[in-house]
């Protein structure tokens, strides 16, 4: 009989599985996939670590998340420093002075201060992500490099995204490009994928399995890290999540756009953004591996990757909630599981502290 029966092999299930490993308990893990990791998953493709479901670039300002990820691998010294194309011109991102300069000349921070207030002075209380977008970066700003990208990305009006999305956003009036402002930040060499072996050793993973349709081996615990209106059978109605379609593609080139991410914030482009992952590596090639994302219409099949934080989402959120509360042997965690956005040091947070407070 296992004690804990752990569904999904993303950072939060691998964390409780390593974790309660230590402490004596049997568990066992299972994923639907044909590989542990979750969306953090790498492959070796050429020598070439490609982030299989999107970038993923560590950051946290948590000293201990920091030393306690660490002691399963090194990580080098990579920055986030992305650029925006908008009708064949390149902006620097995130927003900082190389962006407002572009957009208004020799311009001093507080110029740039005032014209933004100018432009944003009609919005009081922002209500949505269109209001706070022009609030934190005025309407030029806005209509070139956010309102595009953003609708296409999500697959709706940005006056019906909550605001929320885009405060994650950095704005500096600075000409400082990192796009991250957390002390430690990096991509560990050699890829992610090392870091789910090295906590799953040892430990009885079964892939290609899904939760709902398969043999499962005994257990009297859950810990259930996927969607939680598929735990509950969709009784309330689908949740709603932002989904992408991965082409990845190799060139015969060393180089094919000079930075790891380029996002295209032309509303006509398909693709919201193109990932070259030899710069996360910093490796010398002969041929390069590229990403292009396209934002798909998110259906029952489809793979769920952002939930749509939006008033009716979260309200529908809050009736799983209220039926994962009521059972005693099932616990619901990480970024599906909770409905919410989770950056990964969160998560690594989030299941130490589940794992410290309960066991």
């Amino acid at each position: 009989m296992i004690d804990y029966l752990i569904v999904g092999s993303g950072f939060y299930g691998s964390i409780c599985a390593y974790e309660l490993n230590k402490k004596g308990y049997k568990v066992c893990v299972i994923d639907k996939r044909n590989h542990i990791g979750g969306n953090c998953y790498t492959s070796n493709r050429d020598g070439i670590h490609v982030h299989e479901y999107g970038p993923h670039i560590f950051h946290t300002s948590n000293k201990k998340v920091w030393e306690w990820i660490n002691q399963f691998v090194v990580f080098n010294n990579f920055t986030l420093r992305p650029v925006a194309s908008y009708k064949n011109e390149i902006y620097s991102l995130p927003f900082n002075m190389w962006t407002f300069t572009k957009f208004w000349g020799d311009a001093s921070p507080s110029i740039v201060k005032e014209i933004i207030r100018i432009q944003s002075k009609h919005i009081d209380n922002p209500k949505n992500l269109e209001e706070q977008a022009i609030k934190l970066v005025g309407t030029d700003v806005y209509e070139a490099l956010i309102k595009g990208y953003t609708e296409k990305q999500w697959r709706k009006k940005a006056t019906e995204l909550p605001k929320e999305i885009i405060e994650r956003l950095p704005v500096r009036f600075t000409y400082d490009n990192n796009y991250f402002n957390d002390t430690y930040q990096g991509i560990p060499i050699g890829g992610y994928t090392q870091i789910f072996e090295k906590l799953l050793e040892n430990i009885d993973v079964i892939l290609n399995t899904d939760y709902f349709n398969s043999e499962l081996p005994p257990h009297k615990n859950v810990i259930y890290t996927g969607a939680i209106d598929k735990f509950f059978d969709y009784k309330y109605g689908l949740l709603e999540y932002k989904t992408t379609k991965f082409q990845h593609t190799q060139i015969s080139v060393a180089d094919f756009q000079g930075t790891a991410m380029v996002n295209y914030t032309d509303a006509n482009i398909p693709h919201t953004r193109i990932i070259e992952h030899n710069h996360f590596d910093y490796k010398k090639v002969d041929s390069t591996w590229v990403t292009h994302e396209y934002p798909i219409e998110y259906t029952e099949i489809s793979e769920p990757l952002y939930p749509v934080n939006d008033v009716e989402n979260t309200e529908k959120y809050k009736k799983y909630k209220s039926l994962a509360d009521e059972l005693p042997n099932v616990h619901f965690g990480g970024r599906l599981a909770e409905y919410k956005y989770y950056d990964m040091h969160n998560i690594i947070e989030n299941a130490l502290s589940y794992i410290n407070s309960k066991f």
